[in-house]
């Protein structure tokens, strides 16, 4: 056999194995899920913050993907966010109410808006990326306003009923079914997250991230990789969205402000970038820092 053939072959299988071992569940993130889940029969008092850590934890695993592991820098994750929330806020109004639905219109919502998006980022560089994507959720900002007739404008979106889970667990005012519902969203999202980022695909986002005209050299489609994951990125953040708009069942312009943005990045920022539980271990720590101590 040619050694230049089993030095191929034996880089293959170093590369599955790898691919095995990052997808491979570690004591540490076993016991986190756990000490989440735990959560909520430990602390029922405290359900409506942990809800609210939660949505920010998706949001902020929204802007991993796109900057942790492709980095594309964005300050507008505000305006897939703030579309899947009002999407799946009108949706409950004039179609149903029903949740898991309404998880679905607002993933489609926030990828629609992240698409052509996308097309706009490929031309620049990151300063460029920056001003496009503050400035799309500027103009949906000023879109929601103007459009008060639908979205209530500066009053909000009144009227959001949202229908029991399953049709048995209603959305109570102390969180209970919206902690509980939020978390399985957050789960099934990182499992989804998780498996991608170790995928070859997850590899070849690395690999732009770190040289673009290397990655182009060898063969990979830079261009369409990036619009993937930033749609990718876009249907996580309007899922995001729309956890609060059921949990909450109001919304605001608040949801396409640049805060939102910012807030959901400096939550990753805290928890650090490129490894999924950042913007979990960020959305904790910044939940704690705003909450006063209790005696």
């Amino acid at each position: 056999m040619p050694h230049s053939f089993r030095h191929a072959t034996v880089t293959s299988v170093d590369i599955h194995a790898g691919m095995r071992r990052k997808t491979r569940w570690s004591p540490f993130e076993i016991l986190f899920w756990i000490c989440a889940v735990a959560a909520w029969f430990l602390a029922p008092s405290e359900h409506l913050i942990l809800t609210e850590i939660v949505g920010f934890a998706v949001l902020a695993l929204s802007i991993d993907l796109v900057l942790g592991y492709a980095g594309i820098v964005t300050l507008g994750q505000a305006a897939m966010y703030g579309t899947g929330a009002y999407a799946s806020g009108l949706f409950s109004i004039y179609v149903t109410g029903e949740p898991l639905t309404g998880l679905l219109v607002a993933a489609l919502a926030g990828a629609a808006v992240a698409l052509p998006t996308s097309l706009l980022l490929l031309r620049g560089a990151d300063l460029t990326r920056l001003m496009v994507t503050l400035g799309v959720a500027a103009v949906l900002h000023e879109i929601a306003n103007q459009a008060s007739w639908l979205t209530g404008g500066a009053d909000g979106l009144q009227g959001i009923t949202i229908e029991p889970l399953f049709g048995r667990f209603d959305f109570d005012f102390y969180g209970h079914t919206g902690y509980a519902y939020s978390l399985a969203v957050l789960f099934v999202l990182f499992v989804i997250a998780r498996f991608i980022t170790a995928s070859p695909f997850g590899y070849s986002l690395r690999a732009i991230r770190d040289n673009p005209l290397r990655a182009s050299a060898i063969g990979i489609p830079v261009k369409a990789r990036l619009i993937a994951v930033y749609t990718l990125s876009g249907a996580y953040a309007g899922i995001a969205g729309a956890l609060f708009t059921q949990t909450q069942q109001f919304i605001s312009l608040d949801a396409l402000s640049f805060q939102k943005s910012a807030d959901g990045l400096m939550v990753l920022v805290i928890g650090g970038t490129g490894y999924l539980y950042g913007g979990i271990v960020g959305a904790w720590s910044t939940s704690l820092s705003r909450t006063p101590c209790r005696r």
